[in-house]
């Protein structure tokens, strides 16, 4: 028998799975699989012994062999691969919680190739009642998904959430499951998206503004907690806006980051602007925050030296800042791909689609996920001690 304290739960929340009525340390096969977008199957698997009791606790036993190898009572499903191809470069992609606001993992359980019992558990990327909108520059003057809480819900801290180099809208799956929380989310695009520039090249600081105050006015937003979540090259942006905007964003969480502006991508010249100007390719400057930062970091980045620029961070803030807390997390084995949320398997090399290019990020895919299953609860930690 297979026993989940949660079948049905959101797509970043753990559960406990148990196999009990077992033969006294008897060894099984735990086997998961969910389908992905395209079609194609992923699957983990992991032989345990079972106690004197005829148990398996996946939280608490390791497995004795298979895609994963320490104890982790969701290892079945951050190891998934894909049916063929290096694994490394391979991440599961559900569809998107617009189209799609679960998605289904198949748990099965075998001995001696017979089969003994099977589960499905459901993750969840948006929450009942939860509304996401399509935003478009000739309507809203920028372009995102927005995700809001269920009509009613009691003001929270808004987010607004951009990735980087990728381009487009990045963080879909960030912004829903941050809504299932309570926290109204803006996914942004700001280059790589219809009507804007192709690369990332003289992107408007006030652009990123203007996304900061359309999530300000929702009726579920408490406008006096915008937070903004930026990753790799998304960072930079986090960080200027919360320095040049220090009434509109009142926290700041940097993934991967980059205490510096550097050239635009991939063809160098500015990144930014700011009032009509190149934003100069210096340190940024942090001497105007109004609100908490977190920054997170792994220490095998191949991409960048983001340990070094969250460690920079970390050191102005601590010279001038003594009114907000700062955090800085930086995970050991862990690449560029140290974030977001944990329980889903991500390549460690991808192919960035803004160059077509092959781009290493460093880390192990083992990691990463353990990076995530750490890292994501302090961004909700973060939220949920925002003042609200």
């Amino acid at each position: 028998m297979i026993t989940v304290d949660r079948p049905v739960a959101l797509a970043d929340e753990p559960v406990h799975i148990r196999v009990t009525h077992l033969a006294p340390q008897g060894r099984i096969v735990v086997h998961s699989s969910a389908t992905a977008y395209d079609g194609q199957a992923w699957k983990a698997k992991a032989t345990f012994a079972a106690d004197e009791d005829g148990v398996v606790d996946l939280t608490t036993s390791r497995p004795e062999s298979g895609t994963y190898h320490n104890v982790d009572g969701m290892g079945l499903l951050s190891s998934m691969r894909p049916p063929s191809g290096d694994p490394n470069l391979a991440s599961f992609a559900p569809l998107y919680p617009d189209l799609a606001p679960s998605f289904n993992v198949r748990i099965t359980v075998t001995a001696h190739g017979r089969s003994l019992a099977d589960r499905t558990l459901t993750r969840v990327w948006a929450k009942p009642g939860v509304r996401s909108t399509d935003l478009s520059l000739a309507h809203d003057k920028v372009v995102g998904k927005l995700f809001l809480p269920p009509p009613g819900a009691p003001r929270h801290p808004g987010v607004l959430a951009f990735g980087g180099s990728e381009g487009g809208i990045s963080m879909k799956f960030e912004a829903a499951l941050l809504a299932s929380h309570g926290y109204p989310t803006l996914a942004l695009g700001y280059f790589r998206v219809p009507g804007l520039p192709t690369t990332l090249h003289d992107i408007p600081l006030e652009y990123f503004a203007t996304a900061a105050r359309l999530l300000a006015a929702q009726p579920s937003t408490d406008p006096a907690h915008i937070i903004a979540i930026g990753y790799s090259r998304g960072s930079e942006a986090a960080l200027l806006l919360a320095e040049d905007y220090p009434q509109l964003v009142h926290g700041t969480v940097v993934y991967s980051p980059s205490s510096r502006v550097i050239p635009g991508f991939p063809h160098g010249g500015n990144a930014w602007t700011y009032q009509g100007q190149p934003v100069p390719q210096n340190l940024i400057s942090l001497d105007h925050l109004s609100g908490p930062l977190l920054s997170i970091a792994g220490d095998d980045d191949a991409l960048w030296a983001s340990p070094a620029s969250a460690r920079q961070i970390a050191a102005q803030l601590d010279a001038i800042h003594d009114r907000y807390p700062h955090q800085t997390l930086i995970y050991p084995g862990a690449g560029h791909g140290v974030g977001t949320f944990p329980y889903l398997p991500r390549a460690i090399s991808v192919i960035n689609p803004t160059t077509g290019q092959k781009t290493e990020l460093g880390g192990t895919r083992a990691s990463d996920a353990a990076a995530r299953q750490k890292g994501w609860p302090h961004v909700l930690s973060f939220l949920a001690n925002t003042p609200h």
